[in-house]
Order: structure tokens, then sequence, then C-alpha cells
């Protein structure tokens, strides 16, 4: 792992990556058992192959992405942003054997870096994963970069609900969401209308009403 610091990308080697292994294929089994629901329409909309996609979804909603792209993706490469930190290292190499790339940096660390990063990847015609309050929050506090990569490309902005059945969360900041085995997961996807001539707060500020609205529990946020 490399040293620390403000403009560095920590990175996982050795045995700790080898560590990461039988995780993830416990993970792999474990996503295996769930059962994904979509309204027709928006499961169509989700599959759609014309362009590449940017995937906007809440950060405790990361567990079963992977899964839900297999099987509804199939064949096209994923981009995950990922913190530059040494926790964001233990998720980039986790991925990586879910079989997710990584662009590494956040709005606190190499901002600028990873904006560029999901840009160049969907100018290539690849899909991008964005978690807009993460890597730390506050929870459902959307910042604009998923907002900023979509305005410089074209690709198709698909805001990404998930309902959980049956669920334990954790104590971390968001509360992330580990689906029970076996459970059933309802998704929503929703195309928003991206104007470049509207204001960005105004238009970050409609994205992050609409996101919330296709995950219920985010417009409680007390």
């Amino acid at each position: 792992m490399s040293m620390p610091g403000t403009d560095s990308v920590n990175e996982l080697f050795g045995w700790r990556r080898l560590a990461l292994w039988p995780v993830s294929l416990l993970a792999k089994l474990w996503m295996r058992t769930l059962r994904f629901e979509f309204p027709p329409a928006e499961q169509a909309l989700f599959e759609t192959r014309g362009r590449p996609v940017a995937f906007i979804l809440w950060h405790n909603r990361l567990f079963p992405t992977a899964e839900l792209y297999r099987r509804h993706r199939r064949g096209r490469p994923l981009h995950a942003l990922i913190s530059a930190s040494r926790d964001g290292a233990w998720l980039a190499a986790f991925f990586a054997l879910m079989g997710m790339k990584a662009v590494r940096g956040s709005s606190s660390r190499l901002g600028r870096e990873a904006l560029t990063g999901l840009v160049d990847v969907l100018r290539a015609g690849d899909d991008v994963g964005i978690t807009p309050d993460g890597p730390r929050g506050p929870c459902y506090d959307f910042k604009p970069g998923a907002l900023i990569a979509v305005r410089r490309t074209e690709c198709l902005p698909l805001l990404l609900g998930i309902e959980f059945g049956s669920a334990w969360r954790l104590g971390s900041w968001d509360k992330f969401y580990l689906p029970r085995p076996f459970s059933r997961l309802r998704i929503r996807c929703l195309a928003p209308a991206v104007d470049p001539g509207v204001d960005r707060a105004a238009a970050a500020l409609a994205m992050a009403e609409q996101l919330r609205a296709i995950n219920p529990d985010a417009l409680d946020r007390s």
C-alpha cells in the first residue's frame, strides 16, 4: 500500500489483496441468492445498450450492484468511483475481484483527477457508477460530481433506487445495507433530464430529489 498523502492513491498489495479472495467468493455466492425485481419499462432502461451509462446511487446501496450489473448488463465494463484513501484501497481491490474496475478519487482527495477519469471512461464507451454522497457523507447528501461528468459527455444518466425486502444495516456513517440471503430487492431506474442551460446547483438539487424519491428511506434524513 502506498504511503498516505493528500495527492496519492492508496493501493492494496500482497497478502492483504490475497486475503480478500475468500471474502469475494463468499460475497459472490451470497449475491447469487438475491432476487431482483424491476418494473418492466425500467428494466429495459437499465439494460439499454446504445450509449454508455452513468449509474448514480446512494453509497449505502453498493453491496448488490455488482451482481445486479452482472445479470443485466453482462459483457459491459463498469468503472466505479472509489476513494483514494486506505479504506478505498480495500474497496477497489474487492471490486476488482468482483469484476469491476475503479476510478480513484473523491470530492476531498484527487477530485479533479477522478472527474477527468470518469469523463474519459464514459467517452470511451464504458459505464460508470457514482455514489454522490460518498465516500464519507453526509448520507444522502448529493455532491455535484455526477452531474458534471454527465454534462461533459454524451452518456445516459440513470438514477438507481433499491428497496430491500429484508436487510441488515451496519453502524457506518451511511447505515450500509446488507441484504439477507435469498431476499427480494425491488429496483427502480430513472433517467433524469439534464439541461446544460440550467444552473448547476439547481440541476444537482433536482437530481438529488429524484434520487431520494426512488429510495424512500432517503426522504427521512433525520
